[in-house]
């Protein structure tokens, strides 16, 4: 049995959380324990050491980052839980942490526990740290992208361009390997910073710091790579280039 425990500040959502878990994952997951905050949480996770935490992130003593920080995990999957706080989501999403929003929806509550319990226990120190360092700022934003093989963490400023190909996704990134993931562009988008990249067709995100020439006729250079720029968009992007510092 997956050992579980439940974090959140609000009664009726630890009772929620608690009751679905029981009626679709019983024969799975056991739960050991609940707690209401920080203080309580690292406590608890401390003695229990669970395999799985459903995890709210804004908590009545500090955030779920702030508990993380004081406890040792080991092989433990995180699901974290939250409210519609754009910034706490995308701090989620750029550690490719797997996360629930309230209200808590039946179907999307079961795909995120199933995806999870198939999924091999990732290096989930790395992904909260780049979780935490965008929630409060602490540095240059760095991203996780996952793959069917790895979690990839990359410096979102050494990305030169990202091309569309139907529901994937390649990244690629100065001196690496090109970095494919299972995300269309509009979600990859959501990973970067908009001060950092300019989409100049519907196939392309390009990092404007390594746009090398702009050509009239519609294209970008970028390290020997031709990359066009879509008839309406072409305002926007020499209004882009030509505000540059």
């Amino acid at each position: 049995m997956i050992k579980t425990v439940i974090i959140d500040d609000e009664l009726h959502i630890r009772n929620a959380v608690r009751n679905k878990l029981i009626k679709y994952f019983k024969k799975q997951l056991l739960i050991v324990g609940e707690a209401d905050g920080v203080k309580t949480g690292v406590t608890l996770i401390n003695t229990l050491q669970p395999d799985l935490l459903l995890l709210d992130i804004e908590l009545s003593d500090g955030t779920s980052f702030d508990l993380l920080k004081e406890v040792s995990l080991v092989n433990c999957k995180i699901i974290f839980i939250t409210g519609f706080n754009e910034h706490a989501i995308k701090a989620i999403r750029l550690g490719a942490i797997d996360y629930l929003l309230k209200p808590i929806n039946d179907f999307e509550f079961k795909d995120a526990i199933s995806k999870v319990l198939k999924t091999e226990t990732p290096k989930i120190k790395e992904q909260i740290k780049i979780s935490d360092d965008f929630y409060y700022k602490n540095t240059k934003n760095r991203i996780v992208l996952k793959t069917l093989e790895a979690y990839h963490i990359v410096d979102e400023d050494k990305i030169l361009y990202c091309k569309s190909d139907g529901n994937y996704t390649t990244f690629y990134i100065q001196d690496k390997k090109p970095i494919v993931i299972s995300k269309p562009l509009k979600k990859a988008k959501e990973l970067l910073s908009e001060e950092l990249f300019i989409r100049p067709h519907q196939s392309y995100l390009v990092n404007v710091n390594f746009i090398e020439k702009y050509l009239p006729e519609g294209y970008l250079i970028i390290s020997d790579t031709t990359i066009p720029v879509a008839s309406r968009r072409k305002d926007l992007v020499v209004n882009r280039l030509s505000n540059m510092k």
